[in-house]
């Protein structure tokens, strides 16, 4: 191979929140550490462009209790409460040190006191870049994964790319890997997740990886027609309207989702900010600037003019399903594999309703932060043994067509092709088995198709293989979502509306060429009688 050749004991891929501080941590554990993100580390991905919230608990036991309490029957009493406080534990610890450490410009309440339940993307992830590089960690911007490496007994040794700006291939080899790529938004267009198509967890499926909670992945933002912005929070104070003005019944942001979506079937919707008084708007303003962008270059004002409105889907990005967690450490079942953020399911934390920003801005800091330090201590286990490994390429569909490769651009048509089962609203939010099982014959034909011909050349490999990453995405949310018959959290089924108690287990997933599913039961039972999330 030619092209650069680098070796480390710790490969982070990804370059958000928890990718930072994966390579932060590990890096200040004294591990040589290589970051590799698809973009630029610190502006691509969902953070980096948006405002978000962070479960940012004090530890006083009534504020735990409530925020632990407040999401477990929204997700269907699947969270695991010692997860929730190892997360909530770190979370106040890592954002603590942002405002130290990192000098983040936190705000001020009334009292003097900083308000630490809430960070800008852009500067959050503008300082996390400059802390990662400072602990001597090297970044390498817009070089893109293209598939992991392992060694011959299946133990992962790192990862091949290509460097989109020196026009070459580059190889590393590592003694342990952590996949911080995101979740899979199927490129629907919502803010900032072009770079979010599911690569991690086709390369951890490659290696044998699960993955679970996939069932948990229609998660649909709320945007203003024609535009990419879906902060959702702010609809809590909307009205929702047909066309002639009158209200549209049962629709809102939270609990009424699926009326808006049925309705936007047959009609447009519009919307308006109505019920926010002078405060709020003041405040809404001043949280979340990029919110009101679009309409501010579109001349409208949201609180007292109507505008359009549709739902971008937003998958496993705002959903919470991922690669499986199987340690403490972020481990996966691969070894040398460690997981984080969106990437890995949140489902330990959310259960099976939506992490929305908060507590996914949580997850990512905990679990990095796990993840890098787990890395940090497998690569020390294997000792100079790292990088004198035989390595294995384990890359498939996009890379090495098993029949006759077709076109090179036939990335275009699986793309579109995958788009078409799972951006509908009829087909993914309000999901029926007969829908699902349709779909899933036509993604099973995808999949084939891009595991026998989809090829590209050297420049649209990562195109080619980012549309295999979104195919298995999409079955294994179906298969999971199949296998789910009934309805908990936001794994809605129109054909089992109920909650069944003799389903409160996980779903686990995996596999390529044939998708399996099976359950996996909680480690302790539900703490309160289960309930239906409206």
């Amino acid at each position: 191979m030619t092209g650069l050749e680098l070796t480390t004991d710790v490969l982070v891929i990804g370059g958000g929140p928890a990718a930072t501080w994966a390579a932060l941590k590990a890096a200040q554990d004294g591990a040589d550490v290589v970051l590799a993100d698809k973009g630029y580390c610190g502006t691509s991905g969902a953070t980096a462009s948006a405002g978000t919230g962070v479960w940012y608990v004090p530890p006083e036991p009534a504020a735990r209790e409530a925020a632990m309490a407040s999401r477990e029957a929204l997700g269907g009493f699947l969270a695991d409460r010692r997860w929730m406080t190892r997360v909530l534990d770190q979370t106040y610890a890592g954002v603590n040190e942002l405002a130290a450490a990192g000098r983040y410009p936190f705000p001020t309440g009334p009292d003097g006191k900083q308000l630490r339940n809430g960070l800008q993307g852009p500067e959050y992830m503008r300082r996390m870049r400059i802390r990662v590089q400072r602990a001597g960690a090297r970044v390498l911007d817009h070089s893109p994964v293209t598939e992991l490496l392992t060694d011959p007994s299946g133990a992962v040794a790192g990862a091949r790319g290509h460097r989109r700006q020196a026009g070459e291939p580059y190889r590393v080899r590592a003694g342990a890997v952590v996949l911080a790529t995101g979740g899979c938004a199927f490129l629907s267009g919502a803010l900032g997740c072009n770079v979010n198509t599911g690569d991690g967890a086709l390369f951890a499926a490659e290696v044998g990886a699960e993955l679970s909670g996939m069932e948990f992945s229609n998660a649909y933002g709320i945007a203003p027609e024609g535009t990419s912005v879906t902060k959702t929070a702010f609809y809590s104070f909307a009205t929702f309207y047909h066309a002639d003005g009158t209200v549209l019944e049962g629709a809102a942001s939270q609990g009424g989702r699926s009326v808006i979506a049925k309705a936007l079937l047959s009609e447009k919707v519009y919307c308006r900010l109505d019920r926010a008084d002078a405060a709020a708007q003041k405040a809404m303003r001043l949280a979340q600037p990029n919110f009101f962008l679009p309409f501010d270059r579109l001349g409208i004002d949201p609180f007292t003019q109507l505008f359009a409105v549709t739902l971008l889907a937003e998958g496993t990005v705002r959903g919470t399903g991922g690669i499986r967690i199987t340690g403490d450490d972020c481990s996966t079942t691969v070894p040398g594999l460690y997981a984080a953020g969106d990437a890995a399911t949140r489902e330990l934390i959310c259960g099976g309703f939506t992490g929305g920003g908060s507590h996914n801005a949580a997850w990512a800091i905990a679990s990095g932060t796990w993840a890098g330090r787990g890395a940090t201590r497998h690569a020390r286990t294997l000792g100079v043994r790292a990088g004198t490994r035989r390595l294995v390429a384990a890359g498939g569909a996009g890379l090495r067509p098993t029949g006759t490769p077709g076109p090179a651009d036939g990335f275009r048509a699986i793309v579109t092709a995958v788009q078409r089962e799972v951006l509908p609203y009829e087909k993914n939010y309000l999901r029926h088995g007969d829908r699902l099982t349709a779909s899933m014959k036509v993604l099973d034909s995808v999949w084939e198709e891009s595991r026998t011909a989809l090829h590209a050349g050297s420049g649209d490999t990562v195109r080619a293989r980012q549309a295999a990453a979104m195919a298995a995405h999409a079955r294994w949310m179906y298969a999971s979502a199949l296998a789910r018959t009934e309805t908990r959290g936001m794994a809605k089924r129109l054909d089992h509306p109920a909650q069944d108690p003799e389903q409160h287990h996980r779903i686990v997933t995996g596999g390529l060429d044939r998708v399996w599913t099976r359950t996996e039961p909680l480690s302790a039972a539900p703490t309160a009688p289960l309930e239906v999330a409206s």
